[in-house]
């Protein structure tokens, strides 16, 4: 029998939180600046995009707690029961010192509007406790997610290099204390499941994977809410009525990472930034588009099964797993299904999805070494944007020839999409560019794209061809061979 409890739990700062009354689409902004009266963090997109709301959120992981950087913009209040989160506010005393981060951004003239500067002092302070001293590629990936329209970015990254001058790692209070806060921390984790309100506003946070699938069940139309990186849009911009919320993000059940010989298996609550050390280990060749997820905060909070499970047809990460070959679990009480992934997604905004399911894992198998495999991402920003288009390429090549083709677009249509048509005109030919120019044309029978405000639908078929291109001269050497003739 499964305890219920009634109030919501977690460290504010230093204070204890206690909420027997919480709207379930409360954001933590709202409650900080609304409730809290703590002014520090900032509004400035409400959709996660520009960072000025970021705080840090601690979490038990094992033994360890560890803190990242979230958007408190599009983060439920519901959603940090058993979490410790920290304010700018909590980093030194009105009357007292600046903190390391806050005194290298004034050294170095990281400030100047200063309406975005909580934010990047906070993801800088996040940084700093995992690495002291960060390279500057480290930098600029922590501050992918943080958007400053007057400062510019060199003194920020200057400030990010000379925290350590003010201050030691180990002298500050997240990091010498630590241990007296994961006490704290476990005490609020009772392993009760928690209740809150009625009706649409009922907020619900599972005890377990299987006390969600209980749950769930019996409440199929409620919305489930992991990282809320897509769902808090829902609410803050397009204010959606998504009923009930039962949240996740919390269940150990769901952040498994199991590596085999055969598969790399993900929870479907395993975030970008989790998931990102396996799958580069497994596939290194998504390193570089692994980062061009979101900014860091979308990735510390978002999850690979949301994205899945969302359904998106712009989503980042369906394309290279269904190139991969990847395949979802998904359960509804105590019976599990495996559905390839290519085939759950079935038209725009309905997938193979019985109600009461959910997704448990994904699993991805091993990339065989001859294989050749690619994923781009084609985007107006470079960094922390929506894809235009998000292309994945694979190929196994016997004799010169192409034996077996697999390419997949997200950004296409309406769902995640193979192009099977160019994959046929592919195999069996030499893996040459005649072969290639000749398989183009195909595109145009595998999709009719959309036009909208990222691309048109001319530019995104003929960036799809152009990737196919692309591909062929990086797999064969080409690309590097016209690289030297040009330079």
């Amino acid at each position: 029998m499964v305890q219920v409890r009634s109030t919501l739990r977690f460290i504010l700062n230093d204070e204890d939180i206690v909420l027997d009354a919480v709207s379930a689409t409360q954001t933590l902004l709202d409650f900080l600046r609304i409730d809290k009266r703590l002014k520090g963090s900032k509004e400035g997109c409400a959709e996660g995009d520009c960072g000025a709301c970021t705080v840090l959120v601690g979490r038990l992981s094992g033994d360890e707690l560890v803190y990242e950087s979230i958007n408190a913009c599009i983060c439920f209040t519901g959603s940090l029961d058993g979490a410790h989160v920290v304010t700018i506010e909590h980093l030194s005393r009105a009357d007292g010192p600046l903190h390391p981060v806050q005194q290298a951004m004034v050294v170095e003239h990281g400030s100047q509007c200063g309406f975005c500067t909580p934010g990047i002092v906070m993801s800088l302070y996040g940084l700093w406790m995992r690495d002291a001293n960060p390279g500057q590629l480290t930098t600029e990936q922590t501050l992918q997610g943080n958007l400053c329209r007057c400062t510019g970015y060199a003194p920020i990254i200057r400030a990010a290099k000379t925290i350590s001058n003010y201050g030691a790692v180990a002298s500050d209070p997240l990091v010498a204390h630590r241990e007296a806060m994961k006490a704290r921390i476990r005490a609020l984790h009772d392993g009760a499941r928690v209740e809150i309100g009625e009706g649409k506003g009922r907020l619900i946070v599972p005890a377990s994977v299987d006390d969600l699938a209980e749950i769930y069940a019996a409440n199929s139309t409620a919305t489930l809410v992991s990282g809320a990186t897509d769902v808090g849009l829902w609410v803050t911009k397009f204010m959606r009525d998504i009923g009930s919320m039962i949240y996740i993000g919390g269940l150990k059940d769901l952040q498994g990472i199991h590596e085999s010989a055969e598969a790399l298996t993900l929870g479907a609550g395993v975030t970008y930034t989790r998931a990102r050390q396996a799958m580069v280990k497994c596939y290194p060749q998504l390193g570089e588009f692994w980062d061009r997820i979101g900014g860091e905060q979308v990735r510390n909070a978002g999850t690979v099964g949301g994205n899945i499970a969302n359904g998106s047809p712009i989503g980042d990460s369906p394309p290279p797993l269904i190139a991969l070959g990847a395949s979802v679990t998904l359960r509804k009480g105590s019976a599990r299904r495996v559905v390839r992934l290519e085939d759950y997604f079935i038209a725009y905004g309905k997938q193979d999805r019985q109600p009461g399911e959910f997704v448990e894992s994904v699993s991805i198998p091993a990339l065989p070494k001859a294989e050749q495999f690619a994923c781009y991402k084609i985007s107006k920003r470079k960094d922390e944007d929506i894809s235009s288009l998000c292309g994945a390429f694979r190929v196994r090549l016997e004799g010169g020839r192409v034996a077996a083709a697999t390419i997949a677009f997200g950004g296409m249509a309406a769902t995640p999409k193979r192009a099977k048509a160019v994959e046929a005109a592919l195999v069996g030919q030499a893996w040459n560019l005649a072969s290639v120019e000749a398989a183009i044309p195909a595109f145009a029978t595998d999709y009719q794209p959309l036009t909208d405000m990222r691309a048109s639908a001319e530019y995104r078929l003929l960036a799809a061809q152009n990737l196919l291109r692309r591909f062929f001269l990086e797999t064969t050497g080409a690309g590097q061979r016209l690289k030297r003739e040009v330079a």
